[in-house]
């Protein structure tokens, strides 16, 4: 070969060489090897499924607690945050991350056709470590009901939340009422609940009266131990909620879930 026709090749070659590396350079991104021909897996393996999420916890029986609870020790320094749960579920996912950037934990018990329509509120209650339990399925006057229908309207509830967790919840709270009547008692037993959620705190959230008068009428009764009655749904509560956290705060308390109040 003449020496020009050997320079020339050098160049044609390096010029090609120079093309290939801003080519490589400026171009997409190389794509990932396929999942069976990444490092460690056999030719022809699938990727791994992810784990299943972990089943919710299940009812407990505390030994020594009546079959409706209202309130827990009154000699430790920790208060529950209960909600009843349903309404928009964006103001339901403001309270909880308001609740989670304080530290603190609540017990939401979610109406059944709530969680049809929002299943996947289910999963976020207690991937921020929270309680979630149940409120039946229609939030309807439960006391008004036969124990047939109460138990109907309960188990209801319990089957979404199995559906959706594997457990029927940790708590039942009956619907329109404050205390439960003998025969929910029974109903809720029969469905799995060791014992029916009361509480000694009332927000009066539900009349929407105001993050201040929300404020008070929480602040005022409560004790060590107190359980406390609010809502998703209202805009008030989520108002008032990062100044309730505040005051529990200066006092000294920590909001915990039920079944942390009472272990």
């Amino acid at each position: 070969m003449k020496p020009t026709d050997r320079r020339g090749a050098l160049r044609v070659g390096a010029a090609a060489a120079l093309a290939g590396a801003l080519a490589a350079g400026c171009g997409a991104e190389p794509r990932p090897a396929p999942a069976s021909r990444r490092p460690g897996a056999a030719p022809g393996t699938a990727p791994a499924a992810a784990p299943a999420p972990a089943a919710a916890p299940a009812p407990r029986r505390f030994p020594g607690r009546p079959a409706e609870i209202a309130h827990g020790p009154r000699d430790r320094p920790r208060v529950a945050l209960t909600f009843h749960g349903q309404g928009d579920p964006a103001l339901a996912r403001t309270l909880l991350g308001q609740a989670e950037k304080a530290g603190a934990r609540v017990t939401v018990l979610a109406v059944g056709a709530w969680l049809d329509e929002h299943p996947g509120m289910a999963r976020r209650i207690l991937d921020g470590g929270h309680d979630l339990g149940n409120h039946t399925q229609h939030h309807t006057d439960i006391n008004t009901m036969t124990e047939a229908e109460a138990h109907t309207e309960i188990e209801a509830c319990a089957t979404r939340l199995r559906r959706l967790t594997g457990s029927v919840g940790t708590w039942f709270r009956p619907s329109r009422t404050r205390h439960a009547s003998q025969a929910v008692l029974r109903a809720a037993h029969r469905a799995g609940y060791p014992h029916t959620l009361s509480y000694d705190v009332d927000s009066l959230d539900f009349t929407s009266p105001g993050a201040a008068a929300i404020v008070r009428n929480v602040t005022g009764p409560l004790r060590p131990g107190s359980v406390v009655s609010l809502h998703f749904g209202y805009p008030d509560t989520a108002a008032a909620l990062p100044l309730l956290l505040a005051d529990l705060d200066r006092r000294g308390l920590r909001a915990v879930t039920t079944t942390e109040l009472l272990t």
